[in-house]
């Protein structure tokens, strides 16, 4: 039974973890696309056909 709980613990421990990474990653992308797209309207002015 102790087994079982010390699994538990480890498996409850990465996926808080890894939880956390993925909030960390997917806000850093969602910043870098916000300035991309913001990037590429403030040059669209620049483009001629």
């Amino acid at each position: 039974m102790e087994k079982l709980y010390r699994k538990l613990n480890g498996v409850g421990v990465s996926s808080l973890v890894l939880g956390i990474v993925t909030i960390i990653f997917g806000i850093g992308v969602g910043v870098v696309m916000i300035i991309n797209g913001a990037r590429t309207l403030g040059g669209k002015r620049e483009i001629i056909f």
